[in-house]
């Protein structure tokens, strides 16, 4: 009788027992009996719905039978009931590092480790470092750069270690990309967004004594904004990688401190690591976190943070030339309407849901390395109609995960077929719908000065 055999047997007798539940369902995990380990963190929960081990138990086997979407949503709702648990942050870290979200994963390692030391893990630590572009590890040497701005030759020492950020960077915790892995050419769609940003970046780089003669320079402030998981954060790395730029992106965890004063200092540092950086593009996602109305503020605090913010993008008494920011957001009728005064976020674009086309590319970029039989992308293009990239995500992780249960069953792959995705996005809700919900009323009703045109023209709204 083996281990697994005994625990059964020890159940049999009490099968309530909870510790002797979860010594089961780890050792089904160690033999990679994954649903019945599935089956095992269930019983916990039927009979301790609030019992924080099998809570996590679930997540750690939805994440291991490739359910990436269930397991993120059970481990962010296990964080926000019990923050204190350091194994959940754990997990949510090697989930964001698989899904090339450098900052967050970082963030969660971070906490992870605060919580518990023993959760230290040289080698996630490094296969974090690397995939934000920094060596966590081992230091690297300050890299000299030059202040002059502007996109002309390499601004680094060419004796430096080019690979490695600047010291300056480190400290601030940006993620960090010498050259970004995509450009226009790889997002499909968004051509609107694509060519306002070819005018305030691209043409002047390309046509520098042309728009010099007009007084205009490149960089800049960009507005981007539209329904969740629509491209937004895409468009700003693809944006980069066309003008083979740094890429800067920062979270709100990087800005905000408890001490008064802090966040305006970390702020400015930001922007002053850019501007030495240059070309660069600074990111600011979910950037009506940081340029909220005044109005709404019940603190002196957070108003300091926003005026310091408008100074930085004004330049004060430095120069932006050669950095364009990028503020990206889906609740554009929070913003405070200074950041969209000229010589800031003067360009506003709105990304709206992916059209045909672009859902078809989409979707055929979804199939890549996946067991998918007679896939018909135009078809399935069509089923998803007003499907963020997001949703679309959705309906290929429910379809893989169902045809996965399938095959741990039958000891083989078992292919997704069309039928199946197509039964899928039926079940699909679109996460745009509410959106729209929303912005409908502030396009019909707060349209005064033409900000949400392009909603209603997308909406079929006559103005």
């Amino acid at each position: 009788m083996n281990d697994l055999d005994a625990l059964r047997k020890a159940l049999e007798v009490s099968p309530d027992n909870i510790p002797l539940i979860l010594l089961l369902a780890r050792g089904l995990i160690a033999n990679f009996e994954l649903e019945q380990a599935r089956e095992q963190f269930q019983h916990v929960l039927s009979l301790d719905a609030s019992h924080l081990e099998g809570q996590l138990g679930l997540a750690e086997v939805a994440n291991m039978l490739g359910s990436t979407s269930e397991a993120s949503v059970r481990l962010e709702a296990l964080c926000n009931n019990a923050p204190e648990c350091a194994p959940a942050w754990l997990v949510r870290a090697t989930i964001a590092l698989h899904e090339e979200e450098a900052i967050k994963a970082r963030e969660y390692y971070e906490r992870a480790v605060a919580l518990d030391p023993s959760n230290h893990d040289p080698e996630l630590s490094r296969r974090i470092g690397e995939a934000g572009g920094i060596a966590k590890e081992e230091p690297p040497s300050p890299v000299p750069v030059s202040t002059g701005g502007g996109f002309g030759a390499a601004s680094l020492d060419p004796d430096s270690n080019s690979d490695l950020p600047s010291s300056d960077q480190r400290e601030i915790g940006l993620e960090f990309s010498e050259k970004s892995d995509s450009d226009f050419s790889k997002v499909g769609g968004m051509e609107d967004v694509k060519e306002d940003i070819r005018m305030k970046i691209l043409y002047p780089l390309q046509n520098r004594e042309l728009f010099k003669a007009y007084g205009k320079k490149a960089g800049g402030g960009l507005m981007v904004y539209g329904p969740p998981g629509c491209g937004k954060t895409m468009i700003s790395r693809a944006t980069a990688g066309e003008i083979d730029a740094k890429y800067l992106s920062v979270g709100l965890h990087q800005i905000l401190d408890m001490w008064i004063g802090r966040s305006e200092e970390k702020l400015h540092e930001i922007f002053e690591f850019a501007r030495h950086n240059a070309p660069s593009v600074l990111f600011f996602d979910e950037v009506d976190a940081l340029a909220a109305d005044r109005k709404d503020m019940r603190t002196s605090a957070g108003r300091t943070l926003i005026n310091q913010f408008l100074a930085e993008l004004d330049g004060g008494n430095d120069t932006n030339d050669g950095v364009l920011v990028i503020g990206a957001t889906n609740a554009p009728w929070h913003l405070d309407s200074a950041f969209l005064r000229p010589g800031r976020f003067d360009r506003v674009v709105f990304v709206p849901p992916p059209d045909a086309g672009a859902r078809e590319a989409i979707i055929r970029i979804m199939a890549e390395g996946k067991p998918v039989a007679a896939l018909d992308p135009e078809e399935l293009a069509k089923k998803t109609q007003g499907f963020s990239g997001a949703d679309i995500k959705a309906v290929f992780d429910q379809a893989v995960e169902a045809s996965l249960s399938e095959a741990l069953k039958a000891g083989k792959i078992v292919p997704v077929t069309q039928k199946q995705l197509v039964k899928v996005a039926r079940k699909v809700k679109s996460s745009t719908r509410k959106w729209f919900e929303s912005a409908k009323n502030y396009a019909l009703y707060s349209n005064q000065s033409g900000f949400y045109d392009d909603v209603m023209d997308y909406l079929g709204i006559k103005k």
